[in-house]
């Protein structure tokens, strides 16, 4: 069904965590492709003793130009961008299916929901040590929620026809921070305009721990220079892209916004409020060429 492609760096115990929910709780058989980053923690030993498809690099080169390489390995239709601490819940795949089916064309984004550190707090150990299996299996229909609009978070499924249309990753992100959104811009800017969020297909997230494991600090950062650096891709911010267009992103507390969803998005309504805005990004991007910002 799907080619999932699972960057990792050094992460091992939750990349075995990842992959085990993928083999245990998948109701299809999906080709699994690691790229591994380093792999000096035996994750390298740990796939070839797998029998798992990977690439490699000697180097962390980061989740755009690893979902890149790993890509080329991809046998199926669609792709599935994963992260390495995802844990797939039953159901997951299923509930992606579905909705492929009944769009019956290829002109999407679709996206699990991320529980834990994502779009639904639910808290089943904030590590692999603490991880509560069980926990989460006994709740998982007080957890399902609403279908929602907007999504650029994976796990997102999109069709291999149109991963390679856009040019796949951009890698100019590099190491991450941004690449999400610059993704579904590049689908915006190609016409597609369903991003949808499934309530029912559900991934627990440990959260970002391959960036947070190093610096704390590291995650701000790589968020800030990726907005940067869609700024000056795109002439938008990544706040204005997701707020106006997706009608996703953050409110003004920092808290992930669900909106339910209700068919494919349109474009925006340019009223005072949208110009408004416009003219303070604008302005942001008039100094990001002032400081003569470069990616």
């Amino acid at each position: 069904m799907f080619s999932i492609l699972i960057p990792t760096y050094n992460n091992l115990e939750y990349l075995k965590v990842c992959i085990n929910s993928i083999r245990k709780n998948s109701k299809f058989n999906h080709q699994i492709i690691v790229h591994v980053n380093e792999g000096k923690d035996g994750t390298l030993d740990y796939i070839k003793d797998s029998n798992l498809e990977f690439t490699f690099s000697d180097q962390n080169i980061g989740m755009p130009k690893a979902l890149n390489k790993a890509s080329k390995l991809s046998k199926k239709d669609y792709i599935l961008i994963s992260h390495d601490d995802f844990y797939y819940c039953p159901g997951w795949d299923e509930e992606l299916i579905n909705n492929v089916n009944s769009i019956n064309h290829k002109n999407f984004y679709l996206s699990s929901t991320m529980v834990g550190a994502g779009q639904v707090s639910f808290d089943a150990g904030q590590t692999v040590d603490t991880f509560d299996e069980n926990k989460l299996l006994n709740n998982l229909e007080m957890i399902k929620t609403i279908d929602f609009q907007g999504t650029t978070k994976c796990p997102g499924l999109i069709h291999k026809e149109i991963w390679e249309r856009v040019g796949g990753w951009s890698e100019e992100f590099s190491p991450t921070g941004g690449d999400d959104t610059d993704f579904a811009m590049k689908l915006w800017a190609i016409d597609i305009r369903i991003f949808k969020g499934l309530g029912k297909s559900l991934a627990y997230h440990f959260g970002s721990i391959t960036t947070r494991k190093k610096d704390k600090s590291l995650f701000t950062y790589l968020g800030n220079r990726g907005n940067k650096i869609f700024s000056r891709k795109w002439g938008l911010t990544i706040n204005f892209f997701e707020k106006f267009y997706l009608k996703s992103g953050l409110d003004k507390n920092k808290n992930l916004i669900l909106t339910k969803y209700e068919g494919p998005l349109k474009n925006p309504s340019k009223k005072f409020h949208y110009y408004f805005e416009l003219i303070k990004v604008k302005f942001f991007i008039i100094y990001l060429i002032l400081i003569n910002f470069k990616y």
